[in-house]
């Protein structure tokens, strides 16, 4: 059965939660430990950076999020330009037993004014 990306990713969004820019943002402000994770390729975060995110394109990120990310119980906030790379990212996050995952489900001119400074 071949099962085409857009599937995946609504797989994936439903298996995760998903908060808006302005929830994320409330987050992180109540919780101090919270890390921001961009899972854009380093070329577009060159582009139009996310204020206070560290950047872990999608391709790698299972085999370097433990160095960047270790604490698997803080709360983690993902990203990407539309949600689709972040919630793939988010829902492997789950399964690799970070436990407060959420998607920040918008396009990214949202992400990036929500956590402008």
């Amino acid at each position: 059965m071949i099962v085409k990306p857009q599937e995946l990713i609504a797989r994936a969004k439903a298996s995760v939660d998903c908060v808006s820019p302005e929830q994320a943002r409330s987050l992180s402000e109540h919780q101090p430990n919270t890390v921001l994770i961009d899972v854009r390729e380093p070329g577009e975060v060159e582009q139009s950076s996310v204020p206070g995110a560290i950047n872990i394109p999608r391709g790698v990120l299972e085999m370097t999020v433990e160095e960047q990310v270790p604490d698997h119980d803080c709360p983690v906030l993902v990203c990407c330009a539309t949600g689709g790379r972040a919630a793939l990212s988010a829902k492997t996050l789950k399964e690799m037993g970070y436990t407060q995952v959420k998607v920040i489900d918008c396009e990214h001119l949202g992400i990036k004014t929500a956590f402008a400074q």
